[in-house]
């Protein structure tokens, strides 16, 4: 098991598809088997990708949480493997936004996403953000791995 104190936005940035400042995590604080909690502080940059004018929306908090499910897979990709097979994010359900918007947020977001049902390619995982102990936004999301048969691709 890796060490929290390596998993920071250098490790997560080469481990998951998303590059540049579409990369959107700082760092990894814990993770096991079924879950992984992260901090992000890019929801306070002007320059952050999701922004719609001058507002960063909650719903674009999913994609906080997908980018944690992602260094997830990573982490629990065997060392020695190929790189984990590409996901992609197929629902969300349940999602409830507890705030308008993640911009004007002044503390770190705390992602956290568990893990509630695995089963070959589809994992689902439970997801919420906070900050400072406030909840942000909350709800399931899936995930389908087998993502070659999506987009025509072979392996």
């Amino acid at each position: 098991m890796l060490n929290c104190d390596k998993l920071d936005y250098a490790w997560i940035a080469t481990h998951i598809p998303h590059k540049g400042s579409m990369c959107l995590l700082d760092r990894v604080t814990s993770w096991d088997q079924q879950h992984i909690r992260c901090v992000a502080v890019s929801h306070r940059l002007t320059g952050n990708p999701l922004r719609s004018g001058s507002r960063l929306g909650t719903a674009c908090g999913i994609e906080y949480a997908a980018q944690a499910m992602a260094v997830h897979g990573a982490l629990l990709a065997p060392i020695d493997s190929a790189p984990p097979r590409s996901g992609f994010l197929v629902s969300v359900r349940g999602a409830t936004l507890h705030v308008s918007r993640l911009d004007d947020i002044a503390a770190d977001l705390d992602i956290e996403a568990v893990c509630i049902h695995s089963s070959g390619d589809n994992i689902l995982y439970q997801f919420t953000l906070h900050a400072a102990g406030r909840l942000l936004l909350d709800g399931r999301a899936a995930v389908m791995l087998n993502a070659d048969i999506i987009t025509g691709a072979s392996t």
